[in-house]
C-alpha cells in the first residue's frame, strides 16, 4: 500500500510539472501576439522554447515509466486566452505583460514548491530532478522579467 501511494504521488508531480508548461506555453502563444516591445518579446519567445524543452522532458520521463499525462482541457485553454485578450486590451505595455507573465510565473513556482513540499519518502530522483530544474528556470525567469517593468 505504501508503495502505490508513493507512485501515486509521483506520477501526481510529473504531471503537475507537465502541467504548469504547458499553461506557461498557452500563455505566451496567447500573449505573444500582444506583445510590441522586441527586447520583451525576445524574452518571452526563449521562455517558450526551455518551457518547450522541460515539457517534453516529462513526456518523455512519463513514457519510460508508464504514466499517462492529460493535456490541459479546451475550457481552461480558452478561460486563458480570453483573460490574456481582455487584460492587454486596455493595456500592452511592455510593462503590464511583464506583470502578467511574472504573476503566472509566480503561480508555476508556488505550485511546484508544494508539490517538492509533499515528495514522498525516497522519491523518484528524475523526477525530482526536473521538478527543481523547472523551479530553477522559473525563477530566473521571474528576475528576468521584472527588468521590464
Amino acid at each position: 500500500m505504501e508503495n502505490e501511494a508513493k507512485r501515486k504521488k509521483t506520477e501526481e508531480i510529473l504531471a503537475e510539472i507537465y502541467r504548469n508548461c504547458q499553461y506557461a506555453i498557452q500563455s505566451i502563444v496567447d500573449i505573444l501576439p500582444q506583445t510590441e516591445d522586441e527586447a520583451l518579446k525576445a524574452e518571452i519567445t526563449a521562455q517558450h522554447e526551455e518551457y518547450e524543452k522541460i515539457c517534453g522532458k516529462a513526456a518523455a520521463l512519463a513514457k519510460n515509466k508508464g504514466i499517462e499525462l492529460k493535456e490541459p482541457s479546451m475550457m481552461k485553454k480558452a478561460m486563458m486566452w480570453g483573460a490574456i485578450k481582455m487584460s492587454t486590451l486596455t493595456d500592452g505595455s511592455a510593462s503590464h505583460i511583464a506583470d502578467k507573465m511574472i504573476q503566472g510565473t509566480v503561480m508555476g513556482i508556488t505550485s511546484l514548491r508544494t508539490s517538492q513540499s509533499e515528495l514522498p519518502l525516497e522519491p523518484d530522483e528524475e523526477i525530482v530532478a526536473l521538478l527543481e530544474e523547472l523551479i530553477r528556470m522559473e525563477e530566473l525567469f521571474e528576475k528576468r522579467l521584472k527588468t521590464f517593468l
